[in-house]
This record gives structure tokens, C-alpha cells and sequence, in this order.
């Protein structure tokens, strides 16, 4: 059971990451980089971080601790201020963010209930960090439902309408 729910919650999440993504597309480029007292400080820096966190917590369940995101522009997840091969429109954030969504998919589908019990290992400033997968895949599903609000927030403060619509329930009635 534990398998369906976390899976479902990352349908969800791919699912407005979405809609963020296309609400973003009809933005201009001062939109997408205006400061905010919230979230990463812009929509496009949330938008990368989220993109980030997703890459680098799938490459610790895949047994690689050190992960870096490519691109990471917003450079507060890696530490690569400019990084390599970066991200520079949100057509291609767009299209990075669906084959990341690719291969969360592969992932999940191969995800048992032992597996969630696994120890996973993550890098951070305070060293190797270890953490059940089960606890890891919450997170990656809360931190993004955290920063989608952050990012809902800032396109509410740019005149976006209608907002991108982030309900599960929403998601779970248009699968019908």
C-alpha cells in the first residue's frame, strides 16, 4: 500500500510541476526573474531548484550520493554557480523537467516495500546523510508541494490568471 500512495503523490507532483511550467511559459523574462521575498527569490530560481532537488534526491536512490544537477543556475542546491551545460530558457527547463519525469517513472515502477526501508545516502554540508528511501521520496513530494506554493504565489503577485491549478483532487478527476 505504502508503494501506491507514495507513487500516486508523485504523479501529483510531476503532474503541477506541469502546470507551473506551462503557466511560466506565457511569462516574459523580467517575470520569470523578478525578485520575491519568498521561495528561491524568483519564479525561475524556484522553478530550477525544484527541477534540482528532484534530480539529485532520484541520483541518491540510485546510489549516488553526490549527484549534481546539470545547469543548476540558482546554485544554492549544488554549489555550481553557473554549472555545466545550464539551463537558460523555460523551453528547456520544460523539456529537462520531462525527462526527469521519465525517469522518476522508471524509477517508481521498480520500487518495492523493502525498497523503502533502504538506507539512502545524500552529501550534504553536514556530511553524508543517510535516510530511508521511503522518508526520501516523502520529502522530494512535500518540498516540491512546498515550493509550488511559493511559485503559485509569486505568479498570483504577476497578474497570472487563472493560477496553475495544484489540487490533487483536481488531477485524480481529470484522470477519470
Amino acid at each position: 500500500m505504502s508503494v501506491e500512495v507514495i507513487s500516486r503523490l508523485h504523479q501529483h507532483r510531476m503532474w503541477v510541476m506541469g502546470n507551473l511550467l506551462q503557466a511560466c511559459e506565457l511569462l516574459t523574462e523580467e517575470q520569470l526573474k523578478q525578485p520575491f521575498e519568498i521561495g528561491q527569490g524568483t519564479v525561475w530560481k524556484s522553478l530550477t531548484h525544484m527541477h534540482g532537488a528532484e534530480y539529485v534526491w532520484l541520483e541518491a536512490l540510485r546510489g549516488n550520493p553526490k549527484g549534481l544537477c546539470p545547469g543548476d543556475l540558482a546554485g544554492k542546491l549544488t554549489g555550481n554557480q553557473e554549472g555545466e551545460n545550464p539551463i537558460r530558457s523555460i523551453g528547456e527547463l520544460c523539456e529537462r523537467c520531462s525527462a526527469l519525469d521519465e525517469e522518476w517513472t522508471r524509477y517508481l515502477e521498480t520500487l518495492t516495500e523493502e525498497k523503502l526501508l533502504e538506507t539512502i545516502h545524500r552529501q550534504s554540508i553536514q556530511g553524508l546523510m543517510g535516510t530511508t528511501a521511503r522518508d526520501v521520496l516523502l520529502h522530494v513530494c512535500t518540498h516540491a508541494h512546498f515550493t509550488s506554493a511559493q511559485v503559485i504565489n509569486m505568479l498570483r503577485r504577476l497578474g497570472v490568471s487563472p493560477l496553475p491549478d495544484s489540487m490533487l483532487i483536481t488531477m485524480a478527476r481529470q484522470v477519470l
